[in-house]
């Protein structure tokens, strides 16, 4: 049976420090990746996942950034490049869930969550591009979405606007990209586990076995894990998804567009 492998790419993951971006840079180290960067705000967070991942047999370099700032964006990539002499795959992990209607979503919200939801992904794969074109070399690019750029809840209005447009500029650049063999595919998330999610829920008041009782209505019995969202990203970044591109893929355990 073929396994997943990612031997000789090295691999710039932004979010990387925790949650969903943490878990795919874990299995692409375990997949056997040459090297690779993650980003993130939390400078402690970040260099304990480097540390750990090296240690491991893996060498990771972290660097600390703003992803609302395009120069740290631009940076990010840069420094990549610099400690590893090449980039082969990206995953845009990172990106904030704040909450807002249509009534009360500030324009500072809106304008935070378009910059680090959209244009920080628009930055990084715009520097990652231009490298991998420079060597003639063919690359992977992931994105991760989320199943509300179907439309999402009221809730979510700048987020899920904001998830809505990297769902077509995937597309977009896929398209453009073919020839290249530069591959750019998108992952529409469903509820996720993770440290961010719970720490919403907190906020929001929810119980503190929130868990227990969203996972007990769910159709598979659990909420969608890290792990689950690395495997098919590292899929994505490998060689074994070297047809696919343009995609959209819903990792949920519910039917967009499916109704009792």
């Amino acid at each position: 049976m073929t396994t997943l492998r990612l031997d000789g790419k090295v691999i710039l993951i932004t979010g990387g420090t925790q949650g969903i971006g943490e878990g795919i840079a874990r299995t692409a180290a375990q997949a056997g990746a040459a090297g690779i960067c993650v980003t993130g705000r939390d400078r402690a967070r970040g260099e304990k996942v480097a540390e750990s991942l090296s240690g491991n047999g893996c060498p990771t370099h972290f660097v600390a950034a703003e992803l609302a700032d395009e120069r740290a964006c631009r940076n990010a990539a840069a420094e990549a490049d610099r400690r590893f002499g090449r980039i082969d795959g990206l995953v845009n992990a990172a990106g904030l869930t704040d909450r807002g209607t249509i009534e009360d979503t500030t324009t500072e919200l809106w304008d935070r969550m378009f910059a680090v939801n959209v244009r920080a992904p628009f930055i990084l794969t715009q520097e990652v591009v231009r490298r991998l074109k420079a060597a003639k070399r063919p690359g992977s690019i992931v994105n991760i979405i989320t199943q509300s750029s179907h439309g999402g809840q009221p809730k979510l209005t700048a987020y899920s606007a904001s998830k809505g447009a990297l769902a077509v500029l995937t597309k977009n650049n896929a398209f453009a990209l073919r020839f290249d063999r530069i591959r750019v595919n998108g992952i529409n998330l469903g509820w996720t586990n993770t440290p961010a999610e719970h720490a919403i829920q907190m906020r929001e008041g929810k119980p503190k076995d929130w868990l227990a009782r969203a996972e007990a209505q769910q159709p598979f019995g659990r909420l969608i894990k890290p792990d689950d969202v690395a495997t098919l990203a590292v899929y994505l970044l490998s060689n074994m998804g070297e047809m696919m591109t343009g995609a959209l893929i819903d990792l949920d355990q519910n039917v967009v567009g499916a109704y009792d």
